[in-house]
């Protein structure tokens, strides 16, 4: 598995390989030693969800936390390859969640479940889904960063759910794309808790299934998950015949291959299945303790641990909130402090031109004096040369031709006469457009200019023995729980309005492109469901509000 869960996995390797080669002090370590040691590298104080799983022969099981290591059935060949995986899930992630770490662990193992396909997704949930994870990874969109292309190494959806529409690669990045643009704002572990949101109401989201035979020996599959045992056919793993939610449920025990439930109202009788093994048996019986004991955990007070968890979490999150506001506020002020300097070097080049004309028009006005200059002594020698004209033919042959040259140079004098009386008006409003540019230059230096302060933010137990292979719940406010459970199944069926909105617009949006032919049984039954108005939480409280002793009937005649 990916991130966290591949690093936990290597430290349990590593650490129980070192152990084996260098003493034998790994022969004494129990389960929970090293399942201890793997918790305090990650930093997870929420334990309870999770355990160390292994392989065996065609089944999977779970390392037993007060037994030795090396006596369990784990592979004998090394490494021994063992998995740190959520064993238990929460009926409800985003209350039940303290830790981002937790909550990461549980992301991650979802995500993989889902691109997986052992929890089915709908199309358009899964476009969704995909949305959120892009985001949990790259964080805000940015179409200057994130352009077409950038999610082409990226598996996202579910092959089942690309081989049943017609739609090429760059087609899926836009949906995928248009949606991630929707999420701005968003932390990576407000993406992550958005996405568990919509997977656990995912119709196979934490549902461990079995199969199973009744007393007439009809093929069935058992679930096991957070809210209780269900009961379903072989080929339907979306909605079970019938459910027992763990309040209804007094005892779990079996003898070999045959399990036994006992209901919580003793007129009741106890329903028995076949499993194919007892490993099985084994399996099952320690999921439904785990998951009982977390199902009456959440109704009592949290304990003082939990408690001080979810302090602790409320003031982090409070704090980076606080610390991203000040962020956001000291971009925002920098951005307008950079407009305002702009604005101030456009007026400052303004007022640096209205110098340059002043100055050019200054010039002018010189070279119009000495032009003017020049045009009066040329006057006064034109009138000395008409004078003394009369001395003779030659000399008025050269007094007509310097007066020739006279008037020749006094018309392109009048002319730059002109020019410059044409350079004065020029000069005159430069002058003026240079008054003003100081007097705006002026209020602008004299105006107080604040620059605010940027932070640096960056941004019940288990035991197995032959004598005794059950276990009893205690009934001790179980009757008391049945209003509040009654409630609680309700829950689901009030909120998250736009997200239905959303999904029913993705599914509008690419249903012209689906290839019926391609759908699997279980997108049959999905789409049946939806057709129908149900959901996983709407079909478990119609099956529950059924007598406990009807749907033990009903299980026995399947």
């Amino acid at each position: 598995m990916a991130g966290a869960i591949a690093m936990a996995k290597l430290k349990a390797l590593n650490t129980l390989r070192r152990k084996q080669t260098k003493n034998h002090f790994t022969m004494k370590w129990k389960g929970k030693d090293l399942f201890d040691l793997v918790c305090r590298t990650l930093g997870l104080r929420e334990t309870w969800f999770f355990g160390l799983q292994y392989e065996i022969k065609d089944t999977v099981a779970w390392l037993k936390m007060d037994k030795k290591v090396l006596d369990q059935e784990v592979p004998k060949e090394e490494p021994i390859v063992l998995h740190f995986l959520a064993k238990f899930y929460p009926e409800n992630a985003e209350e039940e969640l303290v830790q981002d770490i937790t909550q990461h662990l549980f992301f991650l193992q979802v995500k993989d479940k889902i691109l997986e396909e052992e929890i089915h997704c709908p199309p358009e949930a899964s476009v969704l889904l995909a949305s959120y994870a892009v985001h949990a990874k790259y964080g805000d969109y940015d179409p200057k960063l994130h352009k077409p292309g950038f999610l082409s190494q990226e598996e996202l959806l579910p092959k089942r759910v690309i081989h049943l529409y017609q739609m090429t690669a760059e087609m899926w990045e836009e949906r995928i794309t248009a949606c991630y643009a929707e999420h701005r704002g968003r932390t990576r572990v407000e993406a992550e808790m958005e996405y568990l949101k919509i997977a656990q109401d995912l119709d196979m989201y934490g549902v461990n299934y079995f199969f199973i035979r009744n007393k007439k020996g009809t093929d069935l599959l058992l679930g096991v998950d957070a809210l209780g045992l269900h009961i379903y056919e072989p080929d339907n793993r979306l909605t079970p015949k019938c459910s027992f939610p763990w309040n209804e449920i007094r005892n779990i025990s079996y003898s070999d291959k045959e399990f036994a439930i006992k209901p919580l109202y003793k007129k009741t009788n106890v329903f028995k299945f076949n499993s194919s093994r007892l490993r099985v048996n084994k399996l099952i019986l320690q999921l439904c303790i785990g998951n009982h004991d977390l199902f009456m955990r959440r109704r009592r007070v949290d304990s003082l641990e939990v408690q001080q968890m979810k302090t602790l979490a409320r003031e982090e999150r409070a704090r980076k909130q606080h610390l991203r506001e000040e962020a956001e506020r000291a971009r925002d002020d920098l951005e307008r402090r950079l407009l305002q300097l702009k604005d101030e070097a456009d007026m400052a080049n303004e007022a640096l031109t209205a110098d340059l004309l002043a100055e050019k028009a200054q010039i002018a006005e010189e070279e119009a004096k000495l032009l003017s200059q020049k045009a009066a002594e040329a006057g006064s020698e034109m009138r000395r040369v008409k004078v003394t004209a009369m001395r003779g033919q030659e000399e008025r042959r050269l007094m007509e031709q310097k007066m020739l040259e006279a008037e020749m140079l006094a018309l392109k004098m009048a002319e730059e006469a002109k020019e410059a009386e044409q350079l004065k008006q020029d000069l005159q409003e430069a002058r003026e457009s240079e008054r003003r540019a100081k007097h705006k230059l002026q209020e602008i230096t004299n105006r107080p200019v604040s620059s605010p302060p940027v932070a640096d933010v960056m941004p019940a137990d288990l035991s197995f023995s032959r004598d005794n292979l059950s276990f009893d719940f205690k009934d001790t406010d179980m009757k008391r729980l049945s209003m509040e459970i009654e409630k609680e199944k309700v829950e689901y069926m009030e909120k998250s309005k736009h997200l239905q909105e959303q999904l029913n617009q993705l599914k509008t949006e690419i249903e012209s492109l689906k290839l019926k032919e391609r759908e699997t049984p279980l997108d049959v039954l999905h789409n049946n469901h939806a057709l129908q108005g149900t959901s996983r939480h709407s079909t478990f409280r119609k099956l529950t509000l059924q007598s406990t002793k009807s749907r033990v009937a009903y299980f026995e005649e399947l």
